[in-house]
């Protein structure tokens, strides 16, 4: 976790060339990001004054996380978000559904000024998070736990919600099991075969309402100015299903950056983002008392367990480390899944 993954195979100096053409207009200081994101290709570039991010589907030679990349709604739920919840999701720009210009569809957006709490290293290992005052911490937690109340409490019309396809959790755990059958090809994860059985043992008896989820719902994916939310980034995990989706990812995708801390024997921060303290606040914002959350954190961390062991196997491609011995190493947080099975 402490190194960077390889996440393209496209040559810097033609994008440059192909999205100039497309923009009519010459773009400058065009890079990626040295930190985050692990699926869909980032670009930063300035176009004229105007200075903006693209998200690009990779490229099939790229070993992709997920077999699918609709760019177009994820285009349109960051509208929906923007406009219609006021959720602060970049504005967007542009789409482009044709592969014709940069060789895969993609999108453009504007790109806001701000801090992103790392993934490599991550924010429990160091940085302005950790560093600041637990004041400040309990701050952007909250503000955070926030936008997910507030993309919750919106209502969207059934036509507006068409494009995320069948909704509810059923359809939701539906689709991680054809995403781990696509992603695990000849071989078996055991592990996680185990977590989709506990699922069915301890499913909720009403698992709530469903809302429009933000999927990827975390502090990585937000930018932050003076620990309060400026940009709320990567939609192409939202889905129709029920609030505990996001509560339960934002939870655990803490803790599982805090285990990796304890593993190295860092403090990291035990604190934050904990059960508890998330439902309580997004109880006080929302109305709705969160409930069955050992089903869903659970359902992340099985969910997180499919994406790194596609990771796994990204790195494996590339020569970037072996093949584990035992499958169920794939699965980085293994102990801690393990654990929530028991």
């Amino acid at each position: 976790m402490t190194e960077q993954m390889r996440t393209s195979t496209r040559d810097l100096d033609e994008l440059r060339e192909r999205l100039s053409a497309w923009l009519g207009q010459e773009v400058s200081q065009l890079s990626r990001p040295s930190a985050n994101g692990m699926s869909s290709e980032t670009l930063f570039f300035t176009a004229g004054t105007t200075r903006c991010v693209a998200r690009l589907a990779p490229a099939r030679e790229a070993v992709p996380v997920f077999p699918t990349y609709d760019l177009g709604t994820q285009f349109e739920v960051m509208r929906l978000a923007r406009e219609r919840a006021g959720v602060l999701a970049p504005r967007a720009l542009r789409f482009e559904p044709s592969a014709e210009p940069l060789g895969t569809p993609f999108f453009v957006m504007e790109r806001e000024e701000g801090e992103v709490p790392p993934d490599v290293p991550p924010y429990t290992f160091e940085g302005w998070l950790l560093e600041a005052a637990p004041d400040d911490r309990r701050r952007l937690q909250d503000a955070t736990v926030a936008v997910a109340a507030r993309l919750h409490g919106t209502r969207f019309s059934d036509a507006e919600l068409a494009p995320l396809g069948r909704r509810g959790l059923r359809a939701h755990v539906d689709a991680q099991r054809a995403y781990y059958e696509w992603m695990r090809g000849p071989s078996r994860i055991p592990l996680l075969e185990r977590a989709f059985d506990w699922l069915e043992d301890h499913w909720p008896a009403e698992p709530g309402p469903d809302v429009l989820t933000w999927g990827d719902a975390r502090i990585g994916n937000v930018m932050y100015r003076d620990f309060t939310p400026v940009a709320v980034l990567d939609w192409e995990m939202a889905a129709v299903g029920p609030r505990e989706l996001d509560l339960a990812w934002m939870i655990f995708l803490h803790r599982f950056f805090q285990d990796l801390a304890e593993v190295f024997e860092l403090p990291g921060l035990p604190g934050f983002m904990r059960r508890t303290d998330v439902c309580a606040t997004y109880r006080d914002l929302s109305g709705h008392t969160p409930r069955d959350m050992d089903f869903y954190e659970v359902y992340a961390a099985l969910r997180h367990g499919i994406v790194m062991a596609r990771v796994w196997q990204r790195r494996i491609h590339f020569g970037e480390q072996p093949a584990p011995d035992d499958p169920d190493d794939m699965v980085l947080h293994r102990a801690r899944l393990e654990r929530m099975l028991s």
